[in-house]
């Protein structure tokens, strides 16, 4: 197992990405799990994550955030690509595609789904994080800044989606020169150094330990562990229902 962090952080100087073109098969045909944004008047905000490309997808996921403000006919997914950085020189993706399209054809797990008055809001302030993402120039797999780091620094921006992003988006534990940071949830706290060693603790995610750039924890209200590679070992869990502002001011639940 310890031969993973410098595998991948050999591997993230060679591995040469294809990009996510356009065009309509079966490796990005969408899933069901969003709603159709010209028959959705609310404002919508999903969270999603889905195993990486190639050898990768052995190791981790990608994870991206994708919203729809009220009234808006489509929907607007932001993401981080390595391949994006080669091509442009920021590796910062924002397009709309489907947000539950399989990624290089593999299926998508929904981690979040807030919806409705008060949404909109979010939306700004996701967008707000999405300008000031700090390493728009840099992208490395292990142990960061990657697509996971991104994604970790949207989602503090917007607590009221409470994702508890898995043990194996390697990367979302990195915080470069900072050491210490609110969980992604916004339900707790996190101490890391440069993404290699840390550890976690909050109501979404449970107790985390950050080694050598892999996640190892527990998480008592989901009854499951986490683990690298696999990211969860427990009881089988549904893709979580749409959640209301109100309902999460209210509920604090997972």
């Amino acid at each position: 197992m310890w031969l993973i962090p410098p595998f991948l952080f050999g591997m993230a100087h060679l591995d040469q990405v294809e990009g996510f073109v356009g065009g309509s098969d079966a490796r990005r045909a969408p899933v069901g799990l969003a709603p159709n944004p010209k028959t959705t008047a609310e404002a919508v905000v999903q969270v999603y994550a889905a195993r990486t490309v190639r050898w990768r997808g052995y190791f981790g996921v990608h994870t991206w955030v994708s919203v729809k403000p009220r009234g808006a006919g489509e929907f607007t997914t932001y993401e981080v690509n390595g391949w994006r950085l080669r091509r442009s020189g920021n590796a910062v993706s924002v397009d709309h595609r489907p947000p539950d399209a399989r990624w290089f054809g593999n299926r998508p797990e929904l981690l979040a789904d807030l919806r409705g008055e008060g949404v909109d809001a979010v939306i700004a302030r996701i967008e707000a994080a999405v300008a000031a993402y700090p390493y728009a120039n840099t992208y490395r797999v292990w142990p960061g800044p990657n697509s996971n780091t991104f994604v970790a620094h949207v989602l503090r921006a917007a607590p009221e989606l409470r994702a508890d992003l898995p043990a194996h988006a390697i990367g979302k534990d990195y915080l470069g020169p900072a050491f210490g940071a609110w969980s992604p949830s916004g339900t707790g706290a996190q101490v890391n150094l440069f993404g290699v060693v840390g550890a976690l603790a909050g109501v979404e995610e449970g107790i985390e330990l950050n080694v050598l750039g892999l996640t190892f924890g527990v998480d008592p209200l989901d009854l499951s562990l986490k683990v690298p590679m696999a990211g969860r070992l427990g009881w089988p869990r549904e893709a979580p229902a749409p959640v209301t502002i109100t309902h999460v001011a209210m509920a604090g639940e997972k």
